[in-house]
């Protein structure tokens, strides 16, 4: 079977813009048709600065919506990233074989590393480097396919390119990898600056609806979305960002085509009281199965705790392959 990977950051609540990017499609499609792993990346929350209880509290809660999403462990692989230490191993050997000039050119270092710099904070290496570390996550368990956001696209061409160098030089090692882009809805749209991305790394904002937020709550931000000079209904990315952001919302929900569910409008509000119902539909089995889930933390400590060991004897043996290939001497008396 075709492997897959794929993981979220817990470095902020997870939104619609997961879920309708990523999380649904991993429940719907990858998981059925894949030897797939789904990991919540605690590492990477560490390459900026940040507060250790949250981002132990979100990794919890980012495992638990990923399950109350839909993912079984009885068809997938779910974990934590620092449960499998392989990662870490893994990545300071990429590190070897990556270039300074490939980091620095990572447009989301670019991006994140100005912001840090405006708020008069200091840069930590981590940020530079960690896109090898996301090569290490994919590249660990030979993964095939690597199911991400356009926004994303550009660390899986690294892994590619670190894959393809680490093999010529060393010996076949690697498998190389690929990023699949989901067809409708790959990039939920902020409701607020239909601009920018719909983030989770943002704390708070009216744009941003988060997967655990109320009904009335997402309603009352749908409903006060931003849209387009014009009163009529039509569906253009270019020059009708906002509209065209509530539209994409709402085929994503209903399984329409944004262009098609236009022509059915003939005034803005219709349109949002009609997305935000359906929004606020989409979440409410993922509200529910979470509230379940948050009862009984035992059942998701486990999920994690099977899913690490799976994981752990699914990369070992890559990685170890990776130590030899590159020179290092294998440990004595060695019981792997």
């Amino acid at each position: 079977m075709t492997r897959v990977f794929s993981g979220v950051k817990p470095t902020g609540h997870l939104t619609l813009g997961n879920y309708l990017g990523a999380m649904r499609q991993w429940a719907a499609v990858d998981q059925h048709r894949s030897d797939a792993l789904f990991c919540v990346v605690d590492l990477h929350a560490l390459t900026v600065d940040h507060d250790p209880a949250r981002v132990r509290r979100l990794s919890r809660q980012a495992a638990s919506l990923l399950l109350a999403a839909g993912l079984d462990p009885g068809l997938c692989t779910v974990f934590v990233q620092s449960h499998v230490d392989e990662h870490a191993r893994l990545s300071y050997v990429l590190e070897c074989v990556a270039t300074d000039g490939e980091m620095r050119r990572m447009i989301q270092y670019k991006e994140k590393a100005a912001r840090e710099r405006e708020r008069g904070g200091s840069v930590r290496l981590s940020l530079l480097t960690y896109p090898v570390l996301m090569a290490a996550d994919i590249l660990a368990y030979g993964t095939d396919d690597v199911p991400v956001g356009h926004d994303q696209t550009q660390h899986v061409e690294l892994a590619r390119d670190l894959a393809v160098r680490f093999n010529q030089r060393y010996g076949h090692t690697f498998v190389v990898p690929r990023a699949t882009n989901p067809a409708v809805a790959a990039r939920v749209m902020n409701l607020q600056e239909p601009a920018s991305k719909m983030g989770k790394s943002d704390d708070v904002g009216p744009g941003i609806v988060y997967l655990l937020d109320e009904p009335d709550v997402v309603r009352k931000k749908v409903m006060r979305a931003v849209t387009d000079s014009g009163r009529d209904v039509v569906y253009d990315r270019e020059e009708r960002p906002g509209l065209a952001n509530l539209l994409e919302i709402l085929a994503a929900c209903t399984g329409g085509e944004p262009a098609e569910l236009a022509e059915a409008y003939d005034s803005y509000g219709a349109l949002k009281k009609d997305t935000a119902e359906a929004v606020v539909e989409v979440l409410r089995p993922v509200r529910r199965r979470h509230q379940e889930l948050c009862a009984d933390p035992g059942y998701v400590e486990g999920v994690l705790r099977q899913g690490a060991e799976k994981a752990r004897g699914m990369a070992r043996p890559t990685v170890d392959a990776a130590y030899r290939a590159i020179g290092l001497l294998p440990p004595v008396n060695a019981d792997r």
